[in-house]
């Protein structure tokens, strides 16, 4: 394409997937369908790669994440991030408002929710973004720009122009975002988050801006900490309407008060109102409105005194357990959830909440009828502090000795809390041990994700694995939201995935135990699958990273008659059965390397690859045992910790040459 109609066409779809954004995420409207904007973004996206050049801070593509590339680097604040004394009563709150009105007794103030979540500090030039911080310590905090890109409600460019602007935010995760995050933790049998705020921090801090993008962020905008330019503001309640009028999402609810009484008041009302909201609050925060009377009062070594954050009391209530339930998961633990009878938390009606596992129910002596104490750990996750009052009616529960799914006994291993089900064709496994084994990790089977392998469980088009392989065009272009294209894309990643080294397969199995770099060292060592098979206990803990408990559940495992059945089968459908990385060059053998910085040539990923193909490790942080630091632009503290240590360091140059 030509250059001068491929900038203009950039220009155009910018201005569009903008426009849809805006109206999607700030204003709950939608003018295209889901498809047309997800092509628009790709067609976009197509044009940046082949003319890097069109490539600009407020690209829309910027909002599904790029490269892998983030390195945290520090950020030093220039205006420090300051956080703020808690209050936990009324009286606080008076003692608070004294020692401002001691020194204005005509004292204003703005209530806002507070936020639970993450702060983020914004910095824009000329309207565009080019930072985003979190808060660290306050004064130094880590540069997460690329990550803050993917939060669809952060203007990438601002709606007036502006010489430098920087804003301070609190980046958070809704309730929705949390749940569908945590089911899909929960089928993946992944360590789930605790709460939102977690869930937000630890999404914010992804090396890989793809999956920030996936985890549904948002963020509100709750101050100025600095400005040059723009409109001239006196109170904290003009610069809240100054940020909605340059396009940011600003802090819902907050209300300018006349006096400490009415600030209460609104205070009361949002804790009576917050279990009715779509995202955690952890309190209200009161500040001073008129900014020179903040600047006059100043701060302590630690707090403003013109602000407070007042923090409501956790809420527990006493209900009867009526039963204990329980769930089978992919890896076949059994997981006790409690139903008693329902009762309101934080504004919503609960009738079920976690019990953790065997060794819990146990400690706190809990049996049916009893009556036991509940809470929303972060207002959002019900779960059992303990038993209030033991009625006597019943026995301390006792798990099953077999599973209710499929009837097989259960084992507990030594180590382990969990208990689990051992039989590979337990139909409660069935759909998360699918989802699994078509992860990006194990066979990465594109469209091929949790919805669609629940239809075709449902459906009873798939009872096992290897019947993935055996989906026709009739099959896939019935079910819902699969049109004749999707169908055919999934069958020709269905078909792709049998090209894939014999490590993925072996990953996709999901033995217990065995990881994607057990997988690894596994297919490295025996080279094909049918003499892993053979393998014995001794064979495998020879290899260096396997160890015995390893080994025993591999060896069960792979001698299972239903593996067995299920290997043959892939090699009917000709999956690959071979190692294909396997290489007599080892030139890398016994060094590690650290990846740092942006590598323009390669990803990461793909960089990491290469260093394994030839026999070597790569390694996350700089150590004495550290072979060589592959450094590319913008490396930062493992560059400088390399350099004390006396470590190797190249760049992309110098690596090429090794690899030649």
């Amino acid at each position: 394409m030509d250059f001068n109609i491929a900038e203009k066409r950039v220009k155009e779809l910018t201005e569009i997937l903008n426009t849809c954004i805006e109206k999607y995420y700030m204003g709950n409207e939608s003018d295209v369908s889901d498809y047309d904007y997800d092509m628009m973004m790709r067609e976009l996206s197509s044009l940046e790669e082949e003319f890097p050049e069109l490539l600009k801070n407020d690209s829309p593509t910027h909002r599904v994440g790029g490269r892998s590339d983030n390195t945290f680097e520090e950020v030093v604040h220039t205006v420090r991030m300051e956080s703020l004394q808690d209050a936990f009563s009324e009286d606080e709150l008076r003692a608070f408002d004294a020692r401002v009105k001691k020194v204005f007794p005509t004292a204003k103030y703005v209530v806002e929710p507070k936020i639970d979540g993450l702060s983020c500090s914004l910095e824009y030039r000329d309207g565009v973004l080019v930072r985003a911080s979190t808060r660290g310590d306050g004064n130094v905090g880590e540069d997460v720009t690329a990550n803050v890109k993917t939060i669809r409600t952060v203007p990438l460019k601002l709606k007036t122009d502006i010489p430098f602007i920087e804003v301070r935010g609190e980046v958070y995760m809704s309730h929705a975002s949390f749940q569908e995050l945590v089911a899909q933790q929960e089928l993946n049998e992944e360590k789930t988050f605790k709460n939102p705020r977690n869930a937000a921090s630890g999404s914010l801090r992804q090396k890989n801006p793809k999956i920030t993008a996936s985890r549904k962020l948002d963020i509100f905008v709750f101050n100025i900490q600095q400005k040059e330019g723009g409109k001239e503001l006196s109170t904290h309640y003009e610069s809240l309407k100054y940020l909605e009028e340059l396009g940011f999402k600003t802090i819902p609810g907050y209300a300018l008060c006349d006096s400490m009484d009415e600030a209460i008041e609104k205070i009361k009302a949002i804790g009576d109102n917050r279990g009715s909201l779509s995202f955690d609050i952890d309190g209200a925060v009161i500040k001073t409105d008129d900014f020179s009377m903040r600047e006059e009062l100043g701060s302590t070594a630690k707090f403003p005194k013109w602000a407070v954050a007042f923090k409501y009391p956790p809420e527990e209530k006493s209900t009867k357990l009526l039963d204990i339930e329980i769930q089978v998961g992919r890896t076949g633990v059994l997981t006790p959830t409690a139903i008693f009878e329902p009762i309101i938390l934080a504004g919503t009606t609960v009738s079920r909440a976690t019990l953790n596992n065997a060794d819990f129910i146990r400690e706190k002596g809990i049996a049916i009828g009893d009556t036991i104490i509940v809470r929303k750990a972060g207002d959002i996750i019900p779960e059992v502090l303990s038993v209030a009052e033991h009625k006597g009616e019943n026995d301390v529960y006792e798990y099953p000795e077999k599973c209710p799914a499929c009837g097989s006994a259960v084992v507990r291993e030594d180590g382990e809390s969990a208990i689990r089900c051992v039989n590979p064709d337990c139909p409660a496994q069935l759909l998360r041990k699918l989802i699994h084994f078509c992860s990006r990790d194990a066979m990465d089977i594109e469209g091929l994700g949790s919805a669609v392998l629940e239809q075709l469980v449902n459906e009873n088009l798939i009872s096992k694995a290897s019947d993935i392989y055996r989906l026709n065009p009739m099959d896939l272009v019935s079910l819902e939201r699969m049109g004749e294209k999707s169908t055919f894309n999934l069958l020709d990643a269905i078909e792709k995935s049998k090209e894939n080294d014999l490590y993925k397969l072996i990953f996709a199995l999901g033995i217990h135990h065995i990881g994607l770099k057990a997988a690894k060292l596994l297919a490295n060592h025996f080279g094909t699958m049918d003499n892993l098979l053979n393998a014995t206990k001794e064979d495998v803990t020879s290899i260096d990273g396997i160890g015995e408990v390893m080994a025993d559940t591999l060896i069960k495992t792979l001698s299972l008659p239903e593996t067995r059945t299920l290997v043959d089968d892939f090699k009917a459908m000709a999956l690959n059965m071979k190692n294909l990385t396997e290489s007599v060059d080892k030139r890398f053998e016994g060094m590690t390397f650290v990846l740092t910085g942006t590598l323009s040539k390669y990803g990461r990923r793909e960089a990491q690859e290469i260093i394994e193909k030839f026999g070597g490790k790569a390694s996350g942080s700089v150590s004495k045992k550290t072979s060589v630091v592959l450094a590319g632009e913008d490396a930062g503290s493992k560059l400088r910790k390399a350099t004390e240590l006396g470590v190797k360091i190249i760049n992309e140059e110098e690596f090429e040459e090794m690899i030649k």
